[in-house]
């Protein structure tokens, strides 16, 4: 039987000791909308042995448009519920654990702590501000993701005592998301693909994820660039 994982592990750059890194590798994605649909789904696919999934939402209409990992059916369900059930069908050999709460600067600590990297899906300032803290208190690696109507921003904060949210804001605003701002239903899912990519990158450590560096992009004319924070 063909390991699921061999075209990754073929890549020099991953082989069979990355795999191993991957199994072995605990991330949390915070919301699991629009960008934790797409991150998630790349974890699962990649391999990653422990996804965390913080959410409090249930899933709504409006969110089949972009949030990739629900259906009809789902309407009305915890979002984490759904998301855990999804990926575990897409890798049954992955453990999922699920925090259907909103994460705030009360349990951020006792949530994040257990993981070696954080995927930010989030779309509000507290629930950044609350993951930040905890990131960089403990060196645990932050991608940061954020989305608007054409475009996204992804970094990689907190790395044993770099750059943090609060230097990234300095540098160039966060998008400002909320469910009032348009977006197309594409935006979230190609910066939540980079999002995971970077998680892998930092796993396996190959090639320059973007420590301290914001990478941005425009889907209108499809210009990227990255800036140092």
């Amino acid at each position: 039987m063909e390991n699921r994982y061999s075209r990754q592990i073929i890549l020099n750059e991953i082989g069979a000791d990355g795999q191993l890194k991957i199994k072995n590798a605990k991330v949390l994605v915070v919301g699991v909308g629009g960008l934790g649909s797409a991150s998630s789904v790349y974890l699962a696919g990649a391999g990653v042995g422990t996804i965390g999934l913080v959410d409090f939402d249930r899933v709504s209409v409006s969110n089949l448009q972009r949030q990739v990992l629900y259906t009809e059916k789902e309407v009305g369900l915890a979002k984490t519920e759904c998301a855990a059930r999804r990926l575990k069908e897409m890798n049954s050999e992955i453990e999922i654990a699920t925090y259907d709460t909103p994460l705030t600067k009360d349990n951020a600590e006792e949530i994040i702590r257990n993981y070696d990297i954080v995927v930010d899906g989030c779309d509000n300032m507290s629930t950044r501000l609350a993951v930040n803290e905890v990131c960089f208190k403990y060196g645990i690696p932050y991608i940061y993701g954020a989305i608007s109507e054409f475009g996204g921003q992804v970094s990689v904060l907190c790395c044993n005592g770099g750059k943090s949210l609060m230097d990234l804001f300095e540098v160039l605003p966060a998008y400002d998301r909320n469910e009032n701002n348009g977006v197309m239903g594409t935006t979230p899912g190609i910066v939540g693909a980079v999002q995971a990519n970077q998680a892998i990158q930092l796993i396996c450590k190959f090639g320059e994820p973007l420590i301290d560096r914001l990478w941005i992009a425009d889907f209108l004319s499809m210009n990227t660039f990255t800036v140092s924070i």
